[in-house]
């Protein structure tokens, strides 16, 4: 019989590449719905009776955590995967309580632990309840949103959102989740943010990597004299531009120092890049 799976997550295209990966990841396990806020979650639970569930931990209404619990008094009650943008702080309380967890943006190599450990899990189920194994993984999901909850409001642990903004003054490095390891990006370095769904693509010197903020929050934190917005979704370095070229019908265009690409600038941006 084929695994049946449940993805809850409130960003539409990160469910759907979460779903795509399973699907190429675990071809025999059947995704028996996916859902975008906790209380669709815990009704398509209620109606599919899933094996595995993969919660994202921040979803209106009802959290995954507040799914988490219901699902606890299923019989039998599901495997529980967070789907989560919490930082290393939050992380060592799953691995302390042995809960799988899976970072945004989703990595397939790590997913790929997850589903080998997933269908380890299911194929010993049969034993694991008769020895109590069921309970047991019960027990260590109830400890793990203990402990959560006493990292933040709401279970909220910091997330990978900016950090590393003092009391006074602007922004000087930003912390981003790249794999398993969280970077430590300087601002000097950045050269463009770039606004998608509800991450920003930092753009630096050393690559890229994206952070779960918005750019309007982001933008806030940085030297305005240096950040400068261009369009609504993008915010670039002016120390990396070097030079705005007029395109047709009165559009801009930046070239950058070092790179290939082009930014495009709004209308109403058009403004900053008049010659003086």
């Amino acid at each position: 019989m084929a695994p049946t799976l449940l993805i809850a997550d409130d960003e539409p295209l990160l469910a759907r590449a979460l779903h795509a990966e399973l699907s190429s990841l675990w071809p025999e396990a059947q995704v028996v719905a996916v859902v975008h806020d906790g209380v669709s979650a815990l009704e398509a639970a209620r109606l599919h009776e899933p094996q595995v569930a993969f919660l994202d931990i921040r979803m209106p209404g009802m959290s995954g955590m507040d799914v988490a619990r219901e699902l606890m008094a299923f019989d039998p009650p599901p495997l529980v995967v967070f789907v989560t943008a919490y930082d290393q702080f939050a992380l060592e309380a799953f691995e302390r309580e042995a809960v799988d967890y899976v970072l945004k943006p989703v990595q397939p190599e790590r997913l790929e632990a997850t589903v080998h450990r997933l269908k380890a899990r299911l194929a010993a189920q049969g034993q694991a309840s008769e020895e109590g194994g069921a309970a047991l993984d019960t027990d260590r999901l109830a400890q793990l949103l203990a402990r959560l909850e006493t990292l933040g409001p709401g279970g909220g642990a910091a997330q990978q959102a900016p950090a590393g903004a003092p009391q006074h003054g602007y922004l000087r490095f930003i912390k981003a989740l790249v794999g398993q390891e969280i970077r430590i990006i300087p601002v000097d370095e950045v050269i463009y943010l770039e606004a998608t769904d509800k991450y920003v693509n930092v753009v630096s010197a050393s690559g890229e990597a994206l952070i779960r903020t918005s750019l309007r929050e982001l933008s806030q934190q940085l030297d305005p004299e240096r950040f400068w917005q261009i369009h609504r979704g993008t915010v670039v370095n002016i120390d990396c531009v070097a030079s705005a070229v007029n395109q047709s019908l009165g559009r801009l265009s930046l070239k950058l120092r070092n790179r290939t690409e082009t930014l495009p600038v709004a209308r109403q941006y058009a403004y900053l890049f008049k010659q003086m």
